[in-house]
C-alpha cells in the first residue's frame, strides 16, 4: 500500500519558487469551476515563463447553451517581488492580476479585470477565426480547499479539490458562483510541443473526488497518476490509470473513458463544453490545447463533473 505521507505538501510552496535554468521553466497556478445551477464553468491559469520575461494569462467561461468567453494574454510582463509570498499580482497590457494565498493551502483569491473575446464555436479558437472583442471580464472568486492537498512524487507539482465562491462579470452581466472545482500549483519545465498528455479532475454525486493525469510520451511509455479522495481517505494513483478518447471535429474530442484500475474505479466522459487554447512557439510549432468541462458517469452508477484537458502537438506531415 502506497504511503500517503510522500503526497504531503509544505504550505511554503504556495508561494514563487526560483527558476531553474531551463527556458521553459515555468511557474503556474491553475483554478477551475462548475457551479452549482449547471449553467456555467469556467478556469484561469496564471503561468510565468521567468527566463523569457513573459507571464500567461489565460482565462476561458463556457457553458452548455452560451458562446465561449475567453481572455488570453501570452505578452503579459514577469511581476517582480518574489519574495512576497502572499499573492502575485500583474497589471500590464489593460488586465490586472492578482492570485492571494489567503490561507496557505485552505483559501486562494483570484481577483482579476481585463478585456476578453467571445468564440460561436470554440474550434474559431484553432481557425484563429475573428471573434467578437471588447468585452470586459471581471472576476473575484476564492477556492477553499475540500480535501487534502497532494504531491506528485516525481515533479515538483501539488493539486487540491476545493469548494469555489464569489462572483464573475461579462460585461453588465453578473453570475454568483456557487459550486467546486479544482487547483493545481506546479513549478518546473513546461515545454507545451514535446508531449502529448490528458489531465482531468471531479467531483461525483457522493462527495467523492477525483483526479488523474495520463502522460503520452510514446505508445509503449504512459506513466500515470493521480488520486481518489472519499470517506475512507487518500487513496494514490500511481499506475494503470489510462484515458481514451473519440476525436471529432477540429481534434476536439466527443467522449471518452477513464480507467483506474488500482482503486477500481472506471467513468465514461462526457464533455459538455469547451475552453479551448491554441499555442505556437516562436519555431513555428503548434500546440491544441482542448479543455473541457466534462460530465463524468461511474461504471457503479454514480455521477459527477468536473474539467478535462489534453495536450495535442501537431506534427507536421513527414
Amino acid at each position: 500500500m502506497t504511503d500517503v505521507s510522500t503526497h504531503q505538501v509544505d504550505a511554503a510552496d504556495e508561494g514563487r519558487h526560483e527558476p531553474g535554468d531551463d527556458v521553459w521553466w515555468n511557474e503556474s497556478w491553475y483554478l477551475d469551476f462548475v457551479d452549482d445551477g449547471g449553467e456555467i464553468a469556467g478556469y484561469v491559469r496564471l503561468g510565468l515563463y521567468p527566463n523569457q520575461g513573459v507571464a500567461w494569462w489565460t482565462v476561458a467561461i463556457v457553458g452548455p447553451d452560451r458562446r465561449l468567453v475567453e481572455a488570453v494574454d501570452l505578452t503579459l510582463p514577469v511581476p517582480a517581488g518574489a519574495e512576497d509570498r502572499g499573492q502575485v499580482a500583474i497589471e500590464a497590457n489593460g488586465t490586472s492580476v492578482a492570485c492571494i494565498f489567503e490561507e496557505p493551502l485552505q483559501a486562494m483569491r483570484v481577483v482579476a479585470r481585463g478585456p476578453a473575446a467571445t468564440y460561436a464555436d470554440p474550434a474559431d479558437v484553432y481557425r484563429e477565426a475573428p471573434a467578437v472583442t471588447g468585452q470586459q471580464l471581471d472576476l473575484d472568486l476564492v477556492w477553499r480547499s475540500d480535501g487534502e492537498a497532494y504531491h506528485y512524487v516525481h515533479t515538483t507539482r501539488y493539486e487540491l479539490p476545493c469548494l469555489v465562491s464569489g462572483t464573475l462579470t461579462i460585461d453588465d452581466t453578473t453570475y454568483t458562483i456557487t459550486g467546486q472545482g479544482q487547483r493545481d500549483h506546479s513549478w518546473a519545465p513546461r515545454d507545451w510541443w514535446t508531449i502529448d498528455w490528458c489531465w482531468f479532475s471531479g467531483r461525483l454525486d457522493d462527495g467523492t473526488r477525483v483526479h488523474g493525469a495520463d502522460i503520452r510520451i510514446a505508445p509503449e511509455l504512459r506513466p500515470s497518476f493521480g488520486y481518489v479522495q472519499d470517506g475512507d481517505g487518500v487513496h494514490p494513483i500511481e499506475q494503470e490509470l489510462v484515458v481514451e478518447e473519440t476525436l471529432g471535429d477540429e481534434q476536439l474530442p466527443t467522449a471518452g473513458t477513464i480507467r483506474c484500475a488500482p482503486v477500481g474505479l472506471d467513468l465514461a466522459v462526457e464533455p459538455v463544453a469547451f475552453g479551448p487554447l491554441l499555442f505556437v512557439d516562436p519555431d513555428g510549432r503548434v500546440d491544441r490545447f482542448p479543455r473541457a468541462w466534462c460530465r463524468y458517469t461511474a461504471a457503479d452508477g454514480r455521477k459527477g463533473e468536473g474539467w478535462i484537458e489534453w495536450n495535442q502537438v501537431q506534427h507536421p506531415p513527414a
